[in-house]
């Protein structure tokens, strides 16, 4: 099912409709969608390297504002809809072992790392903010530069060196990010623990 789901979403880049087709997944992708945005992103800027900007403008103000559904999903419909659509992803457990530990500092740092390696995935942390009540106002504004760096460093990838980064973006740069990602969750958990140690 992800395979075929991948497959369509990658097949609406040759769509005259593809832009629009960018603003829908950037919006679902960050309350619940499977198939992140960079899937349809990534062919459409080296298809068209000149619209880069605008591109990645479009995904970000998209992803936000999907990220703002998450939010409302999160705090005012937890169990009757967000629940369900983390159970039917299989991301449950991981919500819940976040909402553990959850402050506004923490969902800063996962915004980043999901904005870096989708770790966790968006839809887990937007409704994660909104189940923790973090303030609508700061979410946003840390939703626009997580997601926007994101979108707006690859688009400078793509648009500088083109097809030849492809391969190194959808490889390795996914695994440097993690791993990046992976040292700030555990910085954040060291400091955090040493904090309420202390």
């Amino acid at each position: 099912m992800l395979r075929k789901l991948y497959d369509w979403t990658i097949s609406l880049a040759g769509k005259k409709s593809a832009e629009v087709w960018l603003a829908v997944i950037a919006f679902v992708e960050s309350s619940f969608f499977l198939v992140p945005a960079d899937v349809l992103f990534l062919p459409m800027t080296l298809a068209r390297p000149e619209r880069a900007w605008r591109y990645a403008t479009v995904a970000t103000v998209f992803s936000v504002l999907g990220g703002i559904l998450g939010w409302y999903i999160g705090h005012y419909a937890f169990e009757a809809v967000a629940k369900p659509v983390l159970e039917f992803y299989g991301k449950l457990q991981t919500f819940e072992q976040l909402k553990a530990e959850t402050g506004f500092g923490m969902i800063v740092l996962l915004l980043i790392t999901s904005g870096l390696a989708h770790l966790p995935p968006i839809k887990v942390v937007t409704i994660l903010a909104g189940v923790a009540n973090v303030n609508l106002g700061l979410f946003i504004i840390t939703a626009i530069v997580a997601r926007g760096a994101r979108f707006f460093l690859l688009a400078a990838l793509l648009k500088i060196y083109g097809e030849p980064i492809r391969e190194f973006i959808e490889k390795r740069l996914g695994l440097i990010a993690g791993a990046i990602a992976a040292l700030l969750i555990l910085l954040y958990l060291v400091l955090h623990y040493l904090h309420a140690s202390s």
